[in-house]
This record gives C-alpha cells, sequence and structure tokens, in this order.
C-alpha cells in the first residue's frame, strides 16, 4: 500500500513509519517539525520507498497519485508542548484532522486517527473502556489537547456517517521507547532522564496516581491492525499493566541502578488520578495484547537515552 502519515517525524510517528516500511508498504511523511524531528527519519533517507515532505497539514496541500491509507498522527502530545503552543494544538487537532480527512475521501482511502486516553480525562469508570464518555475539564490548562483530539474523533465519525469513509480511531495510552523527547514533560522520559544525569527524581504530588506503560513496538503493531480492521469506533490501545507513579519511580532506580533521590512536587492540574486501558475490544477485534515486558521495553530505552544523555553532560563538563 501507498500510506500517508502526519506527524511523521515525531516518536511514534517514526517508528510507524519504520514498520510499515519493513513490511513492504510505501510512506509518503508529512510533518511540519514543530516538535518532530528529522534526525528520527534520517535512516530512512536512502529507502526508495520513503518520502519525507515538511508541510503544516493546516494548510491545503495535496498529495500526487494514488493512496491507499491516510494515518493522522499530527498532534503536540507532550504537556510541555501542548501547554506551550495551544492554538497549534487545537488547530492541528480540527483543521488538520478535516484537511486528511477530506485527503483520504478524495483517495478513497483509509483513514486512521490517533486520539488518546486524555479524553477520559480524570476518569471515574477504572479500568477506562471505550464506552465511558470521560470526566475532562473543557477549560482547563489541558482541554487544548484534551478537546482537540475529542474534536478530531467526533469529527471522523462525522466523515464516516456522512460520506462512508473507512475510519479508524486508536485510543493511545502512555507510550514509551527510544526516540522520545528527554525534556517533553512526561514521565518515562523525565525518570530516565534524572537518573542519568545523577539528578533527584520529581515525583508530582504522593506518587499514588497510576499510569501503565506501552512499549512503542506493540503499540506500532496495534495501530497497523486497526488501520485494516473494519472496526469505526474508538479502540484503546496500550498496556493494562498499572502501576503507581512512585511504584515506577522506584523502579526505574532499581533498573539503572541509580542513587538518586525522589523529590516530591505539587500535583498539576488536571492531571488524571487513574490510568490503565481495559483492551478487550482491541484483543477481541483485532486479536492484539501487549508483547514486550516494561524491563525489557525499558532496557531499549535507556540504552538509547544514555547516548542522548551523556554527550551533553561531556560537552558542559
Amino acid at each position: 500500500m501507498r500510506i500517508v502519515i502526519a506527524g511523521a517525524a515525531g516518536f511514534i510517528g517514526s517508528h510507524l513509519c519504520d514498520r510499515l516500511i519493513a513490511d513492504g508498504h510505501s510512506v509518503v511523511a508529512l510533518d511540519n517539525l514543530l516538535t518532530g524531528k528529522t534526525e528520527n527519519l534520517a535512516h530512512l533517507g536512502g529507502e526508495p520507498r520513503f518520502v519525507f515532505r515538511a508541510q503544516d497539514v493546516t494548510e491545503p496541500f495535496t498529495v500526487e497519485g494514488p493512496v491507499d491509507a491516510v494515518a493522522n498522527l499530527a498532534s503536540l502530545a507532550s504537556p510541555k508542548d501542548y501547554l506551550e503552543h495551544p492554538i497549534e494544538t487545537l488547530d492541528v487537532g480540527s483543521l488538520g484532522t478535516r484537511r486528511l480527512l477530506e485527503l483520504a475521501l478524495a483517495k478513497g482511502a483509509r483513514f486512521l486517527l490517533t486520539s488518546t486516553s486524555e479524553c477520559y480525562g480524570d476518569p471515574l469508570v477504572h479500568p477506562q473502556v471505550e464506552t465511558y464518555w470521560g470526566n475532562v475539564n473543557p477549560v482547563g490548562p489541558r482541554s487544548c489537547y484534551d478537546e482537540s483530539k475529542r474534536f478530531a474523533e467526533a469529527l471522523t465519525m462525522a466523515y464516516h456517517r456522512k460520506h462512508a469513509a473507512r475510519t479508524n480511531i486508536a485510543r493511545i495510552f502512555n507510550t514509551y521507547g527510544p526516540r522520545m523527547q528527554l525534556d517533553d514533560g512526561r514521565v518515562v522520559p523525565a525518570f530516565l532522564g534524572q537518573v542519568l544525569r545523577g539528578e533527584p527524581i520529581t515525583v508530582f504530588g504522593d506518587g499514588s496516581q497510576t499510569r501503565s506503560f506501552c512499549y512503542v513496538e506493540d503499540l506500532v503493531d496495534g495501530l497497523c491492525r486497526l488501520m485494516l480492521s473494519e472496526e469505526r469506533y474508538p479502540v484503546n490501545l496500550g498496556n493494562p499493566h498499572e502501576m503507581t507513579i512512585l511504584e515506577f519511580a522506584e523502579h526505574i532506580r532499581r533498573l539503572t541502578g541509580a542513587s538518586s533521590p525522589i523529590r516530591f512536587e505539587p500535583l498539576p492540574e488536571d492531571d488524571p488520578k487513574l490510568r490503565r486501558p481495559d483492551i478487550s475490544k482491541a484483543q477481541a477485534v483485532l486479536g492484539w495484547t501487549p508483547q514486550v515486558p516494561l524491563d525489557e521495553g525499558l532496557r531499549r530505552t535507556v540504552a538509547y537515552f544514555q547516548k542522548v544523555v551523556r554527550p551533553s553532560a561531556t560537552n558542559s563538563a
């Protein structure tokens, strides 16, 4: 297939490019590089089935030739980025999603939307199932991201209902792995960056809030399965193994052998207290279950971050 990926230079987008190329497909990669990095795709530069194009999908654009699928991964996904760029976040979720849906419609292509577990907000139902409508603050500081994704889901379903578009929606839970940005504010790169620099580990609140961590290779496998499925309603993709943030901090210390102390700071506004996917639907519809154990995924991620952190520490010495 020939597949257009928006947000291709980002963390998950670049791994999806790798998987699709490895599976024999051709990829047209789009990214405006606001937060995406060209180095995430540099290894694909000599691949004849891969084309990169600097493109803001909120601006008018077209793609020449046939297109079999359009995957929308264009978004500012980390708190640091979407709090710094709230208008751009809302634009890409709304106008960007519509332009990509129009492209898919014009080409007769499938459309995959990567949405988020943030659609559940600070959930009152646990674990979170796709039929839960969520507990979201529509005017809080995180609303630029939450509402952009909720709108994108509504728009995707409207194109399916109005135009019979072949759409799929993935609600992605906490994903980690190589190519994450160390300073993006999410817990895995934050903790690993701190221990590799010999700094205290910052835990917000008392650390009792929970998260479930899915390795990026598993997540991408779920996206590929979903993109080829006939399921039109949202599907949770994440690892149901849940742990508290404090437990995770202690786990990181044990895994890395670090002696970093734990430093507690106030909990950010609207930070979800519980986060765990119910993946029964993904298991039944896609035959998908995460395969990479947490320690194995973390070891691969640590190896990547060691290459990123240590040179900067040397340069600053």
